[in-house]
């Protein structure tokens, strides 16, 4: 059974054949094939979601599926029930799982246990349908021809404020994958984690990355530079004190301005102008980010049909 949990699950030779099925996708909405008709999803979500559920539902109606929702409340998952029971249940009555949640064991043993396919909608970890879709933005603009991979090849991100978030370590991982570079900037205490750095060890990357407390030298020679919100689901209480340490990391005019003079702005949305970004790299006409949110609905459509014509 093929999941999606984190970024190597599709491997580096067949990268290309779904960046080609989400342009297809894109080019052809409302007009191709529904390999998920008759079929129902369940999305599992424990964490509130705009562009994650929006697009995961509207991208399984229109591939022929029936996508049901179940937020926190509706399902016992490891409370009344164990994970592994509730992958079992939801095994006998859908046809795959989408699940955004916070522990990334979750998404593991919900991987495990059952017998359909599970996609990692986000957890605390990782967030591996954002970075296939930023990916895929990239790739538009930088291999129009259609050699994705080659456009993505060499290619350096940025990512500054909080490196040890889940978008950081996606990036870090993602990259990688795509054969980018990376450097990250944030405050020492915020440096990738040892869990992070266990999972690039396994997947041969081990110390393939560059961090550093100067955002300036991070963003030099930088092709994208990437931010995320400094306050995640989950660390409100961290508020104020993680706004204070962050602050000398947002993305500012200047700091856009020293990346390299064609660099794309990104950032996974919900934006919080002001903060982490400022309002002029908001509204410079390099700043991609409705373009990211709307590739979601197209990478993830891919990632649908992929993983449906594996289980066939």
């Amino acid at each position: 059974m093929r999941h999606l949990l984190k970024e190597t699950d599709f491997r580096a030779s067949e990268l290309q054949g779904l960046f080609v099925q989400a342009r297809e996708f894109k080019a052809q909405r409302g007009r191709h094939a529904q390999p998920l008709a008759g079929q129902t999803w369940a999305l599992i979500f424990a964490k509130s979601s705009t562009r994650t559920r929006v697009s995961f539902e509207v991208g399984i109606h229109e591939l022929g599926g029936n996508p049901l929702f179940l937020n926190a409340g509706d399902i016992q998952l490891g409370r009344g029930e164990t994970v592994e029971d509730t992958a079992r249940v939801l095994s006998r009555f859908v046809h795959g799982l989408v699940v955004r949640t916070f522990r990334h064991s979750d998404v593991e043993r919900l991987a495990t246990a059952g017998t359909v396919p599970v996609i990692n909608g986000l957890t605390d970890f990782l967030h591996p349908c954002q970075i296939y879709a930023d990916a895929f933005t990239m790739a538009e603009r930088w291999a129009p021809g259609g050699d994705f991979l080659a456009g993505l090849k060499g290619r350096k991100i940025a990512f500054l404020g909080d490196t040890a978030c889940n978008m950081a370590n996606s990036w870090i991982l993602g990259a990688n994958h795509f054969g980018m570079t990376i450097a990250l900037a944030g405050p020492a205490d915020f440096a990738p984690g040892p869990e992070l750095k266990a999972l690039l060890e396994r997947e041969g990357f081990a110390g393939r990355y560059e961090f550093t407390t100067d955002p300036r030298e991070a963003v030099r020679g930088a092709d994208v530079v990437y931010t995320d919100v400094w306050v995640s689901m989950g660390k409100e209480e961290e508020s104020r004190e993680r706004r204070r340490v962050l602050q000398p990391f947002a993305v500012t005019g200047e700091i856009f301005a020293a990346a390299k003079p064609d660099a794309l702005f990104m950032h996974c949305l919900p934006a919080h102008a002001g903060e982490e970004v400022m309002p002029e790299v908001l509204d410079n006409p390099r700043a991609v980010i409705f373009d990211q949110a709307e590739n979601r609905l197209h990478m993830q459509k891919a990632i649908l049909a992929a993983l449906a014509q594996a289980r066939r």
